[in-house]
């Protein structure tokens, strides 16, 4: 009763006959919409965690002031198969149903392209409608920059960036920024034996976005084509390294906390002319943000050649992130 009242006060140029049908069946196609968005994105955001997670910190021993690194970063994420798929069932849906059967396994934004179709009645119109596809790749590629400056008291100031990367059916872009500070400075010992410990705080925004339900009707298309994952990831890490000649080995324990939110960003619908329909899933999208911690770990090599280095850095938990970075250091 709420949705239908809702979805009520925004008509204006129906009659109470005409638009009492549409409200109605709108209101269960939100929840649908709602429904589906939770098990396709959220294994997406999921991993977006770990990608931005890894290769914040490419030493941690103390660097002279105002030294500076600069990286070019390939990152590989591994897409398990447990996230690549879910299940639906007609008893899921309010206004849809599976074409043909009863239930079906649907591609999350990690999965394949396989398709089914939902068809169901719009405003006594029947609507069919695709389910979105996934990706289609077991390694998905993204690269982003990376730069620190080192301040003082062994404190380095670390930035990462990638502008928005276009991947498979998809979009993904990073940025963050965050401090690192060398410990092993208050233990001569360990800097004498060439071991070093380093903690780090830090921010990282990630953006993914998802082409999703392409839902054509006699009101136009519902504007609800793309989804958009949002999350802010809050991180502390703590690292140890080990210094031989050229070679640097590192090893660390990451614990973090993320934000999930979630919007439809795809061109608005013609239906808006009359109901501000993608305002309104997307003020019911905020019922599916959720905020999780992640503990994970990271093992990383570095090869220094001259003031050039590269690095392979592994993190590891739910998921597993790789990455491989070309530094310069001046």
């Amino acid at each position: 009763m709420k949705r239908f009242f809702i979805l009520f006060l925004f008509v204006t140029n129906f009659s109470f006959s005409q638009s009492e049908e549409l409200l109605q069946d709108l209101g269960y196609l939100i929840d649908d919409a709602l429904f589906f968005s939770d098990k396709y994105i959220t294994p997406a955001t999921d991993a977006a965690v770990y990608q931005s997670s890894s290769a914040w910190v490419t030493s941690a021993k103390k660097r002279k002031l105002w030294d500076v690194t600069l990286g070019i970063n390939s990152n590989f994420f591994f897409v398990p198969n447990r996230d690549r798929e879910f299940k639906i069932n007609n008893s899921d849906f309010s206004l849809l149903t599976i074409d043909g059967a009863t239930s079906a396994t649907v591609p999350t934004s990690l999965g394949n392209d396989y398709q089914v179709d939902l068809i169901g009645d719009l405003d006594s119109e029947q609507i069919r409608i695709e389910t979105p596809r996934g990706i289609d790749q077991n390694i998905v590629f993204y690269p982003h920059l990376y730069g620190a400056v080192s301040v003082w008291y062994g404190t380095e100031v670390l930035v990462k960036y990638s502008p928005k990367v276009n991947l498979k059916k998809s979009q993904y872009q990073v940025y963050g920024f965050g401090l690192k500070h060398n410990i092993s400075q208050y233990f001569k010992s360990l800097e004498t034996r060439k071991i070093n410990l380093s903690t780090s705080l830090s921010y990282s925004n990630e953006d993914v976005s998802f082409d999703f339900l392409d839902v054509q009707t006699n009101y136009g298309n519902l504007g609800i084509n793309q989804i958009s994952g949002l999350v802010d990831t809050f991180q502390f890490q703590i690292n140890a390294s080990k210094e031989y000649k050229n070679v640097e080995f590192l090893g660390g324990i990451i614990a973090n906390v993320s934000d999930f939110k979630y919007q439809l960003t795809g061109p608005k619908g013609a239906i808006e002319e009359t109901i501000p329909l993608q305002k309104l899933l997307n003020q019911r999208l905020e019922e599916i943000y959720k905020t999780k911690t992640n503990f994970m770990g990271e093992i990383s090599g570095r090869y220094q050649f001259s003031k050039i280095y590269v690095q392979t850095t592994i993190a590891f938990g739910k998921f597993v992130n790789s990455n491989v970075s070309v530094q310069y250091e001046f």
